[in-house]
């Protein structure tokens, strides 16, 4: 029997002031640049200018302590971007707080009390 209730996905934005400094676009951006050890081949994955993916980590680093995307530019083999240790820590703290807020029973409370306006 399906669900009678709509599935509830909450987006997390955390704020330092008043910059974003993680969201779900941003935790998808970490893992694209560290599986691909590029910040411009992280951006083509998502259909996204160069110059908004370097904004999107420039945002990140300057909102921690530490940065979060390392670089380094040019030389014979080429530039590259790759994931500190921060970085890997709160990509992954990120997403264990993603999943924790998704398993909350107030979620499912609210799903139940959500219009389904796809079964009218």
């Amino acid at each position: 029997m399906p669900d009678r209730h709509p599935r509830l996905a909450p987006r997390l934005r955390l704020k330092a002031g008043d910059a974003i400094a993680m969201g779900p676009g941003k935790a998808q951006l970490l893992e694209l640049i560290q599986q691909h050890r590029s910040i411009s081949a992280a951006a083509r994955a998502l259909k996204m200018s160069y110059r908004r993916a370097w904004l999107l980590v420039d945002t990140m680093n300057t909102c921690f302590q530490n940065p979060l995307v390392l670089t380094a530019t040019g030389g014979s083999r080429g530039g590259g971007a790759e994931l500190s240790e921060d970085g890997l820590k709160v990509l992954n703290l990120y997403r264990q707080y993603e999943k924790a807020v998704a398993e909350r029973p107030e979620l499912a409370e609210l799903a139940a009390l959500i219009c389904d306006k796809s079964s009218t």
